[in-house]
């Protein structure tokens, strides 16, 4: 076999493994606007709920403590079924404890995160 051919049916693989692991309500989760959309108000909660304590104040995360939720989170319905259902180590956050809108708030507050600056931005590393 060829090594395009081998590189085709592992990407393959890769794919369909990918559409197993993916639960069936979370495939094409919606990535419409939140109800909700208070950034000020989703950074307090992101802090008072402790989600900085894995995933840092700027959303950028860790690989000993959880993974990086800004800048460019993923889709909001997605964000939603990792809060209320966590695949790993995350505590489950039911919405008696944190309200969709209160969920919409955190991810409006995740999306003004901003990228950090390209290397060639920054004048310092380009002599």
């Amino acid at each position: 076999m060829g090594r395009f051919a081998r590189a085709a049916v592992l990407l393959l693989a890769v794919g369909v493994a990918v559409t197993i692991a993916v639960p069936a309500g979370v495939r094409g989760a919606s990535a419409a606007a939140p109800v909700a959309q208070d950034a000020a108000h989703g950074q307090e909660l992101y802090t008072r709920y402790g989600c900085y304590e894995c995933h840092g104040f700027a959303g950028q995360g860790a690989q000993a403590t959880g993974p990086r939720l800004a800048p460019g989170p993923i889709a909001f319905g997605r964000f939603v079924t990792v809060v209320r259902d966590p695949i790993d180590l995350m505590p489950r956050y039911p919405a008696e404890f944190v309200s969709d809108e209160e969920l919409a708030d955190i991810y409006a507050f995740l999306q003004t995160i901003p990228r950090p600056p390209s290397v060639e931005e920054i004048p310092q590393l380009n002599p």
